[in-house]
């Protein structure tokens, strides 16, 4: 195996390099989903546009597929349009709410999004443990991400501990 300069070799993007990671990670904003969505409705308006104009004239290239796919992108452009919740709590705030919630001093947790219905509201999912060592006492918070109501909240005794 040689190490020639001109050899290509994969490595990690640089946003994926752990190694480079510097400050605390920022978690990316449901929002984005706008920016496909509209793209799949253009390329819907531009295949409908296609078979409606090559309708009369029986195109050999343009058949009625324009015309499935075009209904097609609409419906998932407007999906991906109406799931683009936009989050107005960040892990952080979900981890304050979340032990407010479950009534007992917080040593250890952790935050995770998860998605929940057809519209996927984005929500925090919030594990925490009690302060103790070890802990006695465990909680599982959903924390919506949009307006940081309490979804549900589930306290336990640890059976760990």
């Amino acid at each position: 195996m040689s190490d020639s300069p001109n050899e290509i070799r994969d490595e990690l993007p640089a946003d994926l390099n752990v190694t480079a990671f510097v400050g605390p990670y920022k978690f990316p904003n449901n929002s984005r989903r706008r920016i496909p969505g509209v793209i799949y409705i253009v390329i819907a308006a531009a295949c409908f546009g296609l078979w409606f104009s090559q309708q009369d004239a029986k195109s050999a290239l343009v058949s009625d597929g324009f015309l499935v796919a075009a209904i097609l992108l609409t419906v998932v452009g407007l999906f991906s349009l109406s799931a683009s919740w936009r989050m107005t709590v960040d892990e952080k705030l979900a981890l304050v709410h979340a032990t407010r919630a479950v009534g007992f001093a917080v040593g250890h947790a952790s935050a995770q999004q998860v998605w929940r219905g057809f519209r996927s509201r984005p929500t925090w999912r919030v594990m925490c443990y009690s302060a103790q060592d070890p802990p006695l006492q465990r909680g599982l918070v959903l924390v919506d991400a949009i307006d940081a109501r309490i979804v549900e909240c589930l306290v336990e005794s640890n059976p760990e501990g």
